[in-house]
């Protein structure tokens, strides 16, 4: 299979690897790239994001996506258009969670089966219904509720 190598920090051309074997090791998988032969070869590809080319993936199962599929959808809950995911982030919780950028607002949205009513991502558009007021949890304070809290943090610290 044939990947490329991206530097975590962007600085530095993309390099193509080809996975010569792949083995269990403590939980993790190890791969083994063709020429890439010493443990110095291999630390300098520690960081780089791996990338598998849209040619070489694998097809998946119903339901499953893979997370540059949805990088650059529109989402929509019912009928109203939310924003442009910008980003997934993982591990704050089970669910993957969708980082949807409207204008100055950016949402996080989880990407979850209770709230996805579909996807076309060949038409990049994510369809949900979202639980009323989850949009409002991290929309960006109002001047008065900023005033509200920097009274309340002062009646805290004294």
């Amino acid at each position: 299979m044939r990947l490329w190598a991206l530097p975590k920090d962007g600085d530095g051309p993309r390099r193509e690897l080809r996975i010569e074997e792949v083995w269990p090791h403590k939980g993790h998988l190890v791969l083994k790239f063709e020429g890439v032969d010493s443990i110095s070869d291999a630390e300098s590809l520690i960081g780089c994001e791996l990338q598998v080319p849209a040619s070489e993936r694998s097809k998946l199962e119903a339901g499953w996506v893979y997370v540059s599929d949805l990088v650059g959808c529109e989402v929509f809950d019912g009928d109203r258009e939310i924003g442009r995911v910008q980003d997934v982030q993982f591990g704050a919780g089970e669910a993957p969670l969708l980082i949807v950028k409207a204008g100055a607002n950016e949402y996080e949205i989880p990407y979850a089966e209770a709230y996805l009513k579909g996807a076309d991502l060949e038409q990049k558009k994510i369809y949900m219904i979202l639980p009323e007021g989850m949009l409002e949890l991290n929309a960006p304070m109002t001047a008065e509720e900023k005033e509200q809290q920097k009274i309340s943090n002062k009646k805290l610290s004294s």
